[in-house]
């Protein structure tokens, strides 16, 4: 090696190292404040202040984006004209892999490396030597702390006791023995049903998962052979803390962690433990979607998109157009075996929509640090895309070309997507209504207007109340995933129509909806849902109130003064005060 190549390769090793120390730095530096931010969950909780709550998760979504920013900026200055050297790079992942393979947060960290990486280089696709395509550090490490406490059970009751015990609150409880007989009762009703004798262990997770005005207990029961998740959710009301709820099967727990639900605020030393888990309990959840779940969401698009490949290697059916009416503003694609969609803004929309790409991603935006309610389906935005173009339809080859040229470049071997969103598959409401029958298509148009309602709690208005625009999960819960003319309740002034003068005004055709861009008109919400008679007569049974300015305008009030309201993550009847309140 010549003494130019001796010096360059010099230059190269302490460039990578000065580079891979900053990363980590910055990576321990969002540790830290992430970890702060979350600690505060608790005494939120405690003190009743949601609107702190609120603040505190907004923040935490906004620290990331921080972070990297500034991350970018120094890694450019330390590399200075290396700083899109890939031999450098390649070296500093090197180092930067060393440098975390004994911490207990492995997988964040390499996400964290990557997002630095795609920010300097703007990788089309992926680039194994510079970021973590698969995880690199092999094996596990050891915990100081472990993760589930450990309970032997007597009563059921002794055992709730002892949960509730290890997990204390500056707050009192309403009343905790009446709390620890109800939710006993839930658990061997439940145990019953099952053919269940009794349990023998309970495992928990030490540390409780806030969200928005409730904190979960969560963890295991083990029955023999058998175990069966649990979940203890507890509020917190002006007369104190009571439980309100006992979860004990995967699909309720899952509900829990939904997709379309804000993320817990939950301490994690080992988030890879933690997952592992959850999982255990809920089988059938993607491990994306759990790391998304407890506030991991970056790690939980590197999962997806892990998932992604992985799915691709081991398939070969092709992507297409997805089911349903074809959007105005968005060309929507999926996978037939792929849980998923992929959504990608249009060059142009068709009339009458006035609305521009930078607002649909403000949307999108909104909707990512809003509080979801469990309506709003959760995106991931994804850049610099590259797939196989046999994987690819010859009609959605055409239709992206036609709608999306700006956004898609396809060859003879490849399609590159600049710019998509990803959501997980759901039954447009319009193809439900049209195949289902009996219990469950009622329950869908009762869900429908609850969907609506639960969304105004949130200061959420759908601006497009179409059947096509919402969608139905597995577990049969009505939500929202068409952001293009979504918008705040308080944004919006909810009038009613004025009296006509002439009964011919009542059937025109075209009474427009909007008189200006804030002015709605509830009255006319009807002509817009889209139900056959016998199915718009079960909605107006139930919702009729929508159709009223009146409720609106005491929505706008009440968000107006700061009103956090409730929203359960479960059904009515699960709540063990509903005859007690």
């Amino acid at each position: 090696m010549s003494a130019t190549d001796t010096m360059g390769l010099a230059i190269e090793t302490s460039l990578s190292d000065k580079g891979a120390t900053a990363i980590l730095n910055a990576f321990d530096t969002y540790q830290s404040e992430y970890r702060a931010i979350t600690g505060r969950a608790k005494s939120r909780f405690e003190a009743r202040d949601w609107l702190g709550a609120n603040a505190d998760a907004v923040a935490r979504l906004d620290l990331y984006p921080t972070v990297i920013r500034q991350i970018v900026a120094d890694i450019r200055a330390i590399l200075g004209e290396h700083s899109r050297d890939k031999a450098v790079w390649r070296l500093m992942k090197e180092r930067y892999t060393e440098f975390i393979a004994h911490r207990d947060d492995i997988e964040t960290a390499e996400t964290f490396f990557n997002s630095v990486t795609r920010r300097i280089f703007a990788t089309v696709g992926v680039d194994p030597q510079i970021e973590y395509v698969a995880s690199e550090v092999k094996g596990r490490r050891s915990h100081d702390a472990p993760l589930l406490r450990h309970y032997p059970v007597g009563t059921v009751a002794d055992l709730i006791r002892n949960i509730l015990a290890d997990y204390p609150f500056d707050a009192p409880y309403e009343d905790l023995e009446r709390d620890v007989r109800l939710a006993a009762e839930a658990i061997e009703t439940s145990l019953a049903e099952r053919g269940l004798i009794r349990v023998d262990a309970a495992d928990v997770v030490r540390h409780i998962f806030y969200r928005n005005k409730a904190a979960y207990i969560i963890g295991r029961l083990c029955c023999g052979e058998k175990r069966m998740p649990m979940a203890l959710c507890l509020l917190n009301d002006e007369g104190g803390i009571t439980i309100d709820a006992v979860l004990l099967t995967a699909d309720e727990v899952s509900i829990l962690f939904s997709f379309t639900r804000s993320y817990f605020h939950v301490q994690v030393e080992s988030p890879y433990e933690l997952i592992k888990f959850l999982k255990s309990i809920m089988p059938r959840k993607p491990m994306s979607e759990l790391y998304t779940s407890i506030g991991f969401n970056k790690h939980g698009k590197t999962e997806l998109y892990r998932e992604l490949l992985a799915h691709l290697e081991r398939s070969d059916d092709k992507f297409e157009i997805a089911r349903g009416e074809k959007g105005m503003v968005m060309v929507v694609f999926t996978m037939p075996s792929f849980d998923v969609v992929f959504k990608i803004i249009k060059d142009r929309f068709a009339y009458p929509k006035k609305t521009t790409r930078d607002s649909v991603m403000e949307r999108y935006q909104l909707v990512f640090k809003h509080d979801k309610a469990g309506r709003l389906v959760d995106a991931q935005e994804f850049e610099h895309l590259e797939f196989d173009r046999a994987r690819f339809t010859d009609e959605l080859v055409q239709e992206l070309l036609t709608v999306a040229a700006n956004t898609v470049t396809v060859t003879e071997d490849k399609v590159t997507i600049k710019h998509l969103y990803t959501e997980r598959r759901l039954t447009p409401l319009n193809l439900f209504i049209k195949e289902a029958t009996g219990d469950a298509l009622y329950d869908a148009i009762v869900d429908y207007g609850v969907a609506i309602k639960d969304l105004a709690a949130t200061n959420i208005f759908p601006g497009d109340l179409l059947l096509k625009n919402f969608g139905v999960t597995r577990h049969s819960r009505i939500v929202f995933y068409d952001y293009d003319e979504l918008c705040l309740v308080t944004d919006c002034r909810f009038r009613a129509l004025p009296d006509s003068d002439d009964m011919i005004d009542e059937f025109r055709a075209d009474l427009v909806f909007y008189v200006d861009e804030h002015d709605i008109f509830p009255e006319q919400f009807e002509k817009f849902l889209g139900l056959p008679l016998p199915l718009r007569k079960i909605f107006m049974a139930h919702h009729r109130d929508l159709l009223d300015p009146a409720f609106w305008n005491e929505m706008k009030q009440r968000h107006a003064a700061g009103e956090v309201m409730d929203i359960f993550p479960y059904k009515q009847s699960q709540r063990l005060h509903r005859h007690h309140s």
